[in-house]
């Protein structure tokens, strides 16, 4: 079930939007969260004052952002729907997806600049064409504009993540990326990786665009009680219970982990919620009846309600993940619940859980790490250590007030800049 949508506030328009000019958001496709992005930045336009105007391709035209943007029928949140230019699309750069992409937003911004006089465009996901900048420019003519990058991987190991080595591919991409911040334009460029900031540095790269941290928004839900949450779920009130959570295939960790459990006295129970796959369904087939305590498996889509329900039962959430090394929002949620995790040492995950604050990293997958990890936590439970998740953390950003703030003022910053 997806959250209700609250685009449209109930203020009145902003008058006179159209000779104001609009904030222009770009953004092709709406499957997945991308739609969540163009909405939340629409929102942190129109509570600053901005008039905002969303282009996307025409399939969308039916998606509920879309319905919803022109059933309000307002003059400060507009909606256009321009395809893609598909002639001769196999030929020559359009071969490659960078250059495909940067050739639909500059049509988007042609079409839209013609008809309405543009401020500032926002790109919510600019790794479609961010490498072509260097060999095409930039595809919005002499207006401003500001991106979020989602994908940048390629300096992780020069700040410590642990990531697979990839030297001549990473290189080249560093020296594309800092080519890329200078692209005519480009006032902002945000990154949802804390690590891309440090890593370019903090002050703002010399006649090149700003590169910033913006939090992954995650919508504001409460703990509920937990007893009320387990009545709910039908578990123990006694219990003590490690969640695995999401969509459930090998890269979970989850074949280690319950290998691991098998072998263990005194074992938390097994909560692995989420739709698995095939492969992991046939695994699980062949452990429980091995497991003790039982597991409980709800292999199916979970509603937000069940999710909150799930994050406030649960005692620890399991985070030993294999070859993923991007964030994950299973972990900014068990800092929300206050929950310790056991944690890959890998990737963004590693790097957020890398001084022990918000419970064990494994190097490895071994029984004998997992164990460890899960002895040590389950040694503070019979101390009757209560975990409370450090509220300095980086962790504590992650809400969505935090980034639309964040927009507003690189929104602000770009249209109030002269050069």
């Amino acid at each position: 079930m997806e959250r209700a949508t609250h685009l449209v506030p109930f203020e009145a328009p902003i008058a006179d939007a159209a000779s104001r000019g609009y904030v222009v958001i770009i953004e092709p496709n709406f499957t997945g969260h991308r739609w969540r992005y163009v909405e939340w930045i629409a929102q942190a336009c129109l509570e600053a004052g901005y008039p905002c105007l969303v282009v996307t391709e025409n399939s969308n035209e039916d998606h509920r952002l879309a319905r919803e943007i022109m059933a309000a029928r307002r003059e400060d949140l507009q909606i256009a729907f321009v395809d893609a230019d598909n002639q001769r699309q196999s030929r020559g750069l359009k071969r490659i997806s960078y250059a495909r992409f940067h050739a639909y937003f500059k049509l988007a911004y042609d079409s839209v600049k013609h008809a309405e006089r543009v401020r500032l465009v926002v790109v919510p996901y600019v790794d479609y064409f961010f490498h072509a900048l260097p060999l095409l420019g930039t595809p919005f003519g002499r207006a401003p504009w500001i991106a979020i990058t989602m994908r940048a991987t390629f300096h992780h190991r020069k700040v410590g993540v642990r990531t697979p080595g990839r030297p001549l591919v990473n290189t080249l991409k560093s020296l594309l990326f800092r080519r890329a911040v200078h692209t005519k334009g480009l006032r902002t460029l945000l990154s949802i990786d804390p690590t891309l900031p440090e890593w370019i540095g903090r002050d703002k790269p010399r006649h090149g665009a700003s590169v910033r941290y913006v939090a992954d928004p995650f919508p504001d839900a409460k703990a509920e009680d937990p007893f009320v949450a387990r009545e709910r779920l039908d578990l123990d009130p006694a219990g003590r219970y490690l969640l695995v959570y999401g969509s459930i295939s090998e890269r979970k960790g989850i074949c280690e982990l319950v290998e691991a459990l098998a072998g263990m006295k005194d074992a938390p129970t097994l909560l692995l919620a989420g739709e698995q796959d095939q492969e992991i369904r046939g695994f699980m087939r062949a452990f429980i009846p091995i497991l003790e305590p039982a597991p409980v498996i709800l292999d199916r889509f979970i509603s937000n309600e069940m999710e909150r329900d799930l994050f406030s039962a649960c005692d620890v959430v399991w985070l030993g993940y294999k070859g993923h090394y991007g964030m994950s929002g299973v972990l900014v949620q068990a800092y929300r619940f206050d929950k310790p995790v056991v944690a890959t040492s890998d990737g963004l995950i590693g790097w957020f859980c890398r001084d022990g604050q918000l419970g064990p990293c494994l190097d490895d997958l071994s029984a004998d790490s997992i164990k460890r990890a899960l002895a040590d936590i389950a040694a503070k439970w019979q101390r009757g250590e209560k975990y409370q998740r450090p509220l300095d953390h980086l962790l504590a950003r992650n809400t969505l007030g935090q980034f639309k703030e964040t927009l507003r003022q690189s929104i602000t910053a770009a249209i109030e800049t002269r050069v």
